[in-house]
């Protein structure tokens, strides 16, 4: 196996703008005494402003990003994955021309990051950075590298969970996605594009993106959407807030744009990530409807299911019901209009799917419609998403 090796190469005209501008900062400094007291303000704001409590005497210019970094690097891994591929060469020419002794397949190296989240190895990623991979390796920042043995991939969130054989490891602090505010700082750490331990930072751009907002409209989950670079390789990373803590596992960027990366809800991952550890797989429970947001905003349309008696009130419409499915087991019709899903109140088509996720499989789940100006409530039992 061929290995790549890069070298940087920094120019020395880059060095000389760097030391010349070492110099300007300096000589600013030392006029700053001798400038008079009213204008020291605006020296000021030109100034770079240090949290005291995270610089040091050494290195004034350790901030957050700094501290977080330092205290998350050495749990984020590289995870390199090989695929077997079949040749697809027709049986007879392979008879006739290639003998006995043509292989029957290939292999394909991918790779991608992870993060520890267990001191015994336990590791979080991308569901497409290992899946259908037969065989993982995850290197460490301190240089080991250990075979990994995937325990479950889950594809609808793009979650997986990888172990390795080794005791006392580095783990990351979990943070609340829940919590984040857009326009908060946002760290990334991975290895994009084959450079280990890249590390990325900008701002929340965005919460609660949809998958058909994304682009990939397979997927179960509501992205947190970030403008720190995110590159391929960077695929099961960790997205940090300032405090170094968890929020999200980077995974999808949009290859038409600039400056927008999206990540899992740590929140998500930690829900399916504990079903993958303990039985191999994640519970996705199903209804069987398909539904439209229906509200004042919604240009009507004599084609639309949806009773006059219900036309001035909002909630997510049934468009269409699967046959012989949770949903008509459970006496749902089309043309009923969903306003509560468990104890959830519904608008949007997107929230019913979140409130049946967080459902139970073989388990009753209220589910509160309108039908022909009538309230009531049925009583629907959620069954495994079909494959």
């Amino acid at each position: 196996m061929s290995r790549l090796f890069s070298k940087v190469i920094i120019s020395a005209g880059f060095l000389s703008a760097g030391m010349a501008l070492g110099w300007w900062s300096t000589e600013k400094l030392k006029l700053e005494s001798n400038q008079p007291r009213e204008i020291l303000p605006q020296i000021n704001k030109i100034l770079p402003v240090f949290d005291p409590e995270i610089t040091t005497d050494k290195n004034p210019n350790y901030n957050f990003i700094a501290s977080a970094v330092e205290k998350v690097a050495p749990a984020v891994v590289r995870i390199n994955a090989e695929r077997e591929i079949g040749f697809n060469i027709p049986q007879k020419l392979q008879k006739n021309f290639f003998g006995s002794d043509l292989p029957q397949e290939r292999e394909e190296i991918g790779s991608g990051s992870g993060f520890i989240v267990q001191e015994d190895g336990l590791i979080l990623t991308n569901a497409h950075v290992v899946e259908g991979a037969s065989f993982v390796s995850v290197s460490l920042q301190d240089g080991r590298i250990f075979d990994g043995e995937v325990l479950g991939v889950d594809t609808m969130t793009d979650v997986a969970v990888v172990k390795i054989s080794a005791l006392d490891l580095p783990t990351v602090s979990m943070g609340n996605s829940e919590a984040i505010n857009t326009g908060e700082w946002a760290i990334a750490i991975g290895n994009p594009l084959g450079l280990n331990h890249t590390v990325t930072a900008g701002i929340i751009s965005a919460l609660n993106r949809t998958s058909n907002e994304v682009g990939i409209p397979d997927k179960k989950v509501r992205f947190i959407q970030t403008d720190a670079a995110i590159n391929p390789g960077n695929s099961g990373g960790p997205l940090l807030n300032a405090q170094g803590e968890v929020i999200g596992i980077n995974t999808a960027i949009r290859a038409d744009a600039q400056g927008l990366g999206f990540a899992i809800p740590i929140e998500t991952a930690n829900r399916i990530s504990q079903q993958l550890y303990t039985k191999g797989k994640a519970d996705h429970p199903y209804l069987g409807i398909q539904m439209l947001t229906f509200n004042q905003n919604i240009p009507r349309d004599d084609n639309l299911p949806i009773s006059p008696a219900d036309e001035d009130k909002q909630g997510v419409l049934i468009v269409a019901v699967i046959s012989d499915s949770p949903a008509e087991r459970g006496g749902m019709l089309l043309g009923d209009l969903i306003i509560q899903v468990g104890d959830d109140k519904i608008l949007e088509a997107v929230e019913v799917q979140e409130s049946v996720e967080k459902s139970s499989i073989g388990e009753v789940l209220p589910v509160t419609i309108y039908r022909q100006g009538e309230m009531m409530v049925l009583e629907v039992i959620p069954d495994e998403f079909p494959q």
